[in-house]
């Protein structure tokens, strides 16, 4: 498994790395993030909205859990950090193999629920607008998106 490094200087060069990722997502496409508290996962998550066609406004779903947008494929943005010593499964499987994209922060919690192959990204700070986005395909399907934006 391949690991990518791709480092942004504001989060307009966040969200537009995003987004060029979200104009090559398919059905069933699952993406993992993770990264600390501020560290732009929600900004992310806007910018492959946005290459998804979704023109909602796309906020944190931490308190919903899961929060679902529609576009060119439905988008599916889950927060699983309240699921922690949790056993709960909330229907993952219909999310994973249905007709959308997944977007997984904290995805750690729900490991036994996730599917082999996907897109793990982990972003860092690196400076006050700077971030080191890390992406970890894991997955023929997933090391070819990554090599079509690097």
């Amino acid at each position: 498994m391949s690991t990518y490094q791709y480092e942004t200087k504001s989060a307009e060069e966040t969200m537009s790395f995003a987004e060029k990722l979200g104009s090559l997502l398919q059905k069933g496409d699952v993406l993992t993030l993770a990264g600390d508290l501020g560290a732009g996962k929600t900004t992310f998550t806007k910018g492959l909205a946005k290459g998804l066609g979704i023109t909602r406004t796309v906020n944190s779903p931490t308190f919903t859990i899961i929060k679902e947008y529609s576009g060119r494929l439905p988008l599916y943005h889950m927060d699983v950090y309240r699921l922690e010593d949790s056993d709960e499964d909330l229907g993952f499987e219909e999310y994973f193999s249905g007709d959308g994209v997944c977007v997984v922060e904290w995805a750690v919690y729900i490991e036994d629920y996730l599917p082999e192959e996907r897109l793990e990204l982990i972003i860092s700070h690196k400076g006050d607008d700077e971030r080191e986005i890390q992406l970890k395909p894991i997955g023929t399907r997933y090391e070819e998106r990554v090599k079509e934006i690097m």
